[in-house]
Formats: structure tokens, sequence, C-alpha cells
């Protein structure tokens, strides 16, 4: 596929992504290519024979070597941590160069921006908290504070060091591995969040997915589990679960009792912080992240 991509003419930029092909491959890793065309009107992502391509406009490209506009629109993660094949134009290289060396005043009020948005995301489900106590209130603010936790305050966390979030099946790994000895309290509300429990709490997620059209996620989470990647493949499938079934999730007291254990198995309901905890562990945990603790 890397080839065909760089012959068609259309393609103007292709980098390499996630751990396929490097010292840090596993069973589940995937063929991932990144690449920025011409033509294109928006951005796209097509698995076809076991490969996936995450499909950009290039005029994308051009744009997000301004950084003010990167920061907002731009998949930092995956460009900066990608690894450049073709690149004709340079303004890959440029881009990725220009992550790489942000300059630590840029990173502080990139972190300040990402905890700003966390604090509302925040302030708007303790909102939506407030006008019901029920279930699906309950574990909406936990879904939020996970989604919070994960997208805005681990990057958040990472400018720090500096460096970029990997949001692969191995993410608690590498969080643990990346800053967990110079942030403890920081990774500590992220592990509490998910409520993982090991090789036990993985083989029980994985067998309540069954009836719940989570079958690429389930395939996923096995290849986890089958090479000793239990917490991975318990946070995939809980945030999958979550994505997938929200509908369910709103309307929880009208479905069976089977699918209602099978969920809340999944989501781990019975392990995890719900409502105002959940998102009062998340508030701790952007604290501790502005002050890098």
């Amino acid at each position: 596929m890397q080839d065909r991509l760089v012959a068609d003419r259309k393609v103007r930029a292709l980098a390499a992504a996630g751990s396929y092909g490097t010292e840090l491959a596993w069973a589940g890793s995937v063929p991932t290519f990144v690449t920025f065309e011409r033509g294109l009107l928006s951005a796209q992502s097509e698995l076809r024979a076991g490969l996936l391509a995450l499909r950009f406009p290039y005029d994308q490209l051009e744009r997000w070597r301004d950084w003010e506009v990167a920061q907002t629109e731009a998949p930092l993660a995956l460009i900066a941590t990608s690894r450049l094949i073709y690149d004709p134009t340079g303004h890959y290289g440029r881009l990725q160069k220009m992550l790489w060396n942000l300059s630590s005043e840029r990173l502080a009020v990139y972190r300040e921006d990402l905890l700003g948005q966390a604090g509302q995301q925040l302030d708007d489900a303790a909102r939506t908290l407030g006008r019901g106590s029920g279930v699906p209130e309950q574990v909406s603010a936990l879904v939020r504070a996970r989604e919070v936790a994960l997208g805005l305050l681990y990057p958040a966390l990472l400018t720090h060091l500096p460096a970029w979030p990997e949001l692969e099946v191995r993410l608690p790994y590498a969080w643990r591995a990346t800053a967990g000895l110079r942030f403890p309290r920081s990774v500590y509300g992220l592990e509490r969040l998910y409520a993982f429990g090991g090789e036990e709490e993985a083989r029980r997620v994985l067998l309540a997915t069954r009836g719940l059209g989570l079958v690429d996620q389930e395939k996923r989470a096995r290849a986890a589990f089958q090479s000793g990647y239990y917490d991975g493949a318990v946070r995939l499938l809980r945030d999958e679960a979550a994505r997938v079934h929200p509908d369910d999730l709103a309307r929880w007291t009208s479905l069976s009792g089977a699918r209602r254990e099978r969920l809340s198995t999944l989501i781990g309901l019975t392990r995890s912080p719900l409502g105002p905890t959940a998102l009062e562990i998340a508030r701790e945990m952007l604290l501790d992240v502005r002050e890098g603790r």
C-alpha cells in the first residue's frame, strides 16, 4: 500500500503511524498510514485489507504550518508521532519540526487552553447532572469525565515533558511508562476513572460484548488480552461501549435486564465512580495536571 500511495499523484505527503513496523509492534498492531491528498474535501478514514489510511486534504497541511491554526484544527499527536515516508514539498516535515520544538511558553499557553476546555466541559456536565440523579445522569457524568481526562487532561499533562500521547490499545501502559513516575497523582486520576482490574476484569468485559454490535472492537480487545494487555482491552471497550450505545445509556430503565447487565459490566458501573464523584476526580486531575504532579 505504501508504494501505491506514493505513486498516486493526488498524495502529496505520506507517513506511517502507530506501532506497526516498529520495535513496539505487537500482535494487534495495524499498518496505519497518514496521507495528505489534493482534491480531498474532508478528513476520511479507510480500512481496507487490514490497512488503515487516515486521509486529510492537502490544503490543511499548508494551513497547519501556522501554530495558531494547528493547535485548534490539527491531529497534533498523530502528526507529531508519525514517521515520514514521502514529503516532496517539505510541508509535513516542517510541521513535525514545529511540533517537536515548541517553546516552553507556547506549550504553557497550549496547556492552559486544554485545561480551560476541560473545565468548561466539566462545568457543563455538572449542570446536566443537576437536572436529575437517575442512572442515565450518573453514567453520563462518568463517560464525560473519562472523555475529558483522556482527550484533554492527558495531552495537557504531557506538555510538561514535553511529549505527545499515543492513542492505541496499549494506552494505559503508555501513560504509566511515560508519566507515572513523574506525575503520579495525575495518572492515578486516570486509573480511578477506568477502574481496571487486570486479567479477571478484562475477561468479564470481553464476555459482556456479546450481542451489543461491538464485533470489531471485541476483536481488537481480544488481541490485546491474548498479548497480556488486560487494562488496554478494558479501556478500549469501556470507551467504545459508551461511544456506540449513547441511546441505551440515556434510556437505561427501559432496557432489558440482560442488556443492562452487559452494558454495566462493559462500562464498569459497579467498579467506577459515578455522577459527581467522577466529575470531582476529573477536577482534581485538572488541578494536578496544571501543577505538574
